[in-house]
């Protein structure tokens, strides 16, 4: 595996392709590019440690959530017990 690049984003479905080298038995290699669910390459590429790109055409319709995600780093993880807590 190359590389993954999520390259599409079409009514909030995520769309991506695996990039790969292949190699035949003369040892003639290609550039493979496949169309496939993007939860599937992310964890391709994570147990490949292979690069995961973004188009700029998804990066850019995508809302930031860096602040969201920063305040759940610093309140910890919310779990079920927390919720019930608060219903008592």
């Amino acid at each position: 595996m190359i590389r993954v690049v999520v390259n599409d984003l079409k009514d909030g479905t995520y769309f991506a392709r695996l990039v790969l080298s292949a190699e035949n038995e003369s040892y003639q290699k290609k550039i493979i590019e496949i169309d496939a669910r993007p939860s599937d390459c992310i964890a391709m590429a994570t147990q490949q440690l292979a690069p995961i790109f973004v188009s700029l055409d998804v990066w850019d319709e995508v809302e930031d959530m860096t602040e969201v995600l920063r305040k759940m780093q610093q309140e910890g993880p919310y779990t079920e017990q927390s919720d019930e807590e608060e219903e008592s």
